[in-house]
C-alpha cells in the first residue's frame, strides 16, 4: 500500500499539474452546469410558454395571470426532475425534503418575477394583446431564469461537487473527475 506522496498515483499526478489546472476545473464544471441547466430551460420554456399559449385559448381564456401560474408550475416540476437527475446530479445533495423545498421556494420567487412582468405589462401598462403578453412572459421568464441558474448553485445544489457525474445521461468524456 502506498504511502508517500511519490508511490500514490492520484497524489503525483495532482502535484505535477499545473496551479490553474483546478480553475480550470471548476471553469469547465461551470460550463457543464451551464450547458445542461440551458438544456432543462429549454424544455422547461417550451412547457411554460406552451403552456401558457395554449390555456389562454381554451379553458383560460381572458385570464392570463392564472395560464401564467399553472404553466409555471407545470414547467416547475419538469425542471425540478431534470436539474436534479441531470444539471445537479453530481453534487452531494441535501436530504430530498431539504432540497426539493428550497427548490420550490426558489421557483415561486422566480415564476412570481415572470408573473409580475405579465401584470405590469398586461394591467398597469394596458398590453392586452398576446404578442404583448407572450413578450413580457419570455421577458419575466429570462429574469427568472438568471435568478434561478444563481440560487441553485448557491442555496438548492448547494453542496461540493461530487468526483463522478452520476447522471443518468453523463458520457465518459463528461464526467467530473477528482
Amino acid at each position: 500500500m502506498p504511502t508517500s506522496p511519490e508511490e500514490r498515483p492520484d497524489t503525483a499526478a495532482a502535484a505535477s499539474r499545473p496551479a490553474h489546472s483546478g480553475l480550470r476545473g471548476l471553469v469547465d464544471t461551470i460550463w457543464h452546469e451551464v450547458a445542461k441547466f440551458g438544456v432543462i430551460g429549454l424544455l422547461a420554456f417550451v412547457i411554460d410558454l406552451g403552456g401558457m399559449n395554449l390555456l389562454t385559448h381554451t379553458v383560460l381564456e381572458g385570464k392570463p395571470t392564472t395560464a401564467r401560474i399553472v404553466s409555471g408550475v407545470a414547467a416547475t416540476l419538469f425542471a425540478w426532475f431534470g436539474n436534479r437527475s441531470w444539471t445537479f446530479a453530481h453534487r452531494r445533495s441535501r436530504p430530498v425534503s431539504h432540497e426539493v423545498s428550497l427548490f420550490f421556494v426558489v421557483n415561486g420567487i422566480a415564476l412570481a418575477i415572470s408573473t409580475l412582468t405579465l401584470v405590469v405589462s398586461h394591467y398597469v401598462l394596458g398590453l392586452d394583446s398576446r404578442l404583448a403578453d407572450n413578450l413580457s412572459t419570455i421577458f419575466g421568464i429570462g429574469l427568472g431564469t438568471l435568478f434561478r441558474f444563481w440560487a441553485y448553485r448557491r442555496y438548492v445544489f448547494a453542496n461540493e461537487p461530487m468526483d463522478v457525474d452520476t447522471s443518468p445521461l453523463a458520457d465518459e468524456d463528461h464526467r467530473v473527475s477528482g
